[in-house]
């Protein structure tokens, strides 16, 4: 799992980078695109395919060039998405993960990677800090004990906060729900994000070093 992840990091760097240098190049031509992949996908297709927005023939076979290699790198990250997913079904721990609301493949199997030594986190509280989601982190400043260095997770946040799930809590009645809806209600939308994604990582801790399956009623309470 940790192999998986660090490779697919990788290339999902590099696709970023990819992205990053097609964009530069098409600004210096007068043309801006959004920091959206998505979009710059489709403005790519329009550009070869179409009159090209007044680019030259060299600029454009150029683009043309960076299109195809924006695809190998898709096929690539899909192509891992698929060995991640496969991984994640046929693992109990990775499943009992998945019960969390917003927790899916991708980062229940970089939680189960990167709690596998049990020993190296003495609490929840200790892993959300390796993870960067505490506001500080009070230590000696001597040697740590982690296995992994936490820049190879440093994606993972991201993944446990998902915004559909602070969505998905407004109307609700569950203590979790009523939790993300009171704290929606006092705090900017970005430190909701943060905290949603501590308490997962605690509950996520909590429940690989316990080994019991999730309660979603005591969500609100673990740490």
């Amino acid at each position: 799992m940790q192999a998986l992840h660090r490779i697919r990091s990788r290339l999902v760097s590099g696709r970023t980078r990819l992205a990053n240098q097609i964009r530069g190049i098409l600004a210096e031509h007068g043309i801006v695109i959004a920091r959206n992949i998505a979009k710059l996908r489709q403005n790519l297709t329009y550009m070869i395919e179409g009159d090209g927005n007044g680019l030259s023939s060299l600029v454009r076979a150029l683009v043309g060039e960076l299109k195809a290699e924006l695809a190998e790198l898709d096929q690539r990250i899909a192509a891992y998405d698929r060995r991640i997913r496969e991984l994640y079904r046929n693992n109990e721990l990775c499943q009992r993960l998945g019960k969390i609301e917003g927790v899916g493949p991708l980062s229940a199997t970089a939680l189960m990677a990167a709690v596998g030594d049990r020993q190296g986190f003495k609490n929840g509280r200790q892993f959300a800090a390796w993870l960067g989601l505490v506001p500080k982190q009070r230590s000696s400043g001597g040697p740590r004990s982690f296995v992994w260095h936490q820049q190879t997770w440093r994606s993972l946040p991201t993944h446990l906060a998902d915004p559909c799930s602070l969505a998905r809590a407004k109307g609700k009645q569950d203590p979790r729900s009523l939790w993300l809806e009171k704290l929606r209600e006092r705090r900017h939308p970005n430190i909701a994000a943060v905290a949603l994604a501590n308490k997962n990582a605690r509950i996520a801790w909590a429940l690989l070093s316990s080994g019991e399956a999730y309660n979603p009623s005591l969500s609100v309470g673990s740490t």
